[in-house]
């Protein structure tokens, strides 16, 4: 490897312009080229500050194609910054590729902290954060969206401000006494931070949905005081298709971490009823 090529993963604000770091304005003017999803949003956060620096579209329908190029330049002493919209880069954004692409070919990569809008939503809503899953965006099928919000940890995830009813529905169905703090055009002027029970936030938002980028915070799901739903389908499944109730139940159990007697039980007691 010639030179001292290396990549920086640069976070850029998520609204308020003025929340940029030090660190990330000086990696931005020291780099001989800025890798970012759209010139045109970027080039306003440079102009802000004075920065002059050659810019590269780097989204999400280019990255396999650009990164090859990117690791060449790279690997010739290149250094490259790599922004996002706003955030960091690779959090429900785009440049995992180039960073396996650097870490492979035996790059030196940087990242510098900054804004995020999952970590602001989290501790704003008030809700644990000492055990937390980012779920990106919300599953759009129902089943998975269940399966997600069974977690026993705090849940931060992206939704569309259009589907925030919806999805908070789902949950007011499962749990509607279960916390939950839509954040709303966090740093920006009309952010907002709604906290409330799951069947009090679905009916606010069922026709009126919320404006601008919305982030939900859920608290973590009860603890269950009996077998998994999901496993105890899937053994039915099993046994539907041929399988005994027993290794069935085991096989189901080693999977999901299960009781396989619970198991067992549930399935064989369903089937009683059904032949009764």
């Amino acid at each position: 490897m010639s030179g001292s090529g290396r990549l920086t993963v640069c976070p850029t604000p998520i609204g308020n312009l003025e929340d940029v770091t030090l660190r990330v304005l000086a990696a931005l003017r020291d780099a001989d080229l800025i890798a970012c999803e759209d010139t045109r949003r970027t080039r306003v956060l440079l102009e802000r500050y004075g920065v002059q620096a050659s810019l590269l579209s780097y989204h999400e329908h280019n990255e396999r194609e650009r990164t090859p190029e990117l690791v060449g330049r790279m690997l010739d002493g290149a250094a490259v910054a790599l922004v996002s919209d706003a955030g960091m880069p690779l959090v429900s954004d785009p440049g995992y590729v180039l960073v396996a692409g650097c870490i492979a070919a035996g790059l030196e990569v940087e990242v510098l902290p900054g804004p995020s809008a999952a970590i602001a939503a989290l501790v704003a809503s008030g809700l644990p954060a000492e055990r937390w899953r980012f779920a990106g965006f919300l599953p759009r099928k129902r089943g998975a969206l269940e399966a997600l919000l069974a977690a026993p940890e705090t849940v931060v995830a992206f939704e569309s401000p259009r589907r925030v009813g919806a999805s908070l529905a789902v949950l007011a169905a499962l749990d509607p006494a279960r916390p939950v703090a839509v954040c709303r055009e966090l740093t920006k002027l009309h952010e907002e931070v709604v906290r409330g029970a799951a069947s009090a936030l679905a009916e606010r938002y069922a026709s009126t949905p919320p404006r601008g980028e919305v982030v939900l915070v859920i608290g973590a799901a009860p603890p269950r005081t009996g077998p998994d739903p999901a496993a105890i389908d899937a053994v039915r499944r099993l046994v539907e298709a041929g399988a005994r109730a027993r290794p069935a139940a085991s096989v189901v159990a080693e999977l999901t971490g299960g009781a396989a007697n619970d198991l067992y039980r549930a399935v064989t007691k369903g089937a009683q009823k059904r032949d009764d």
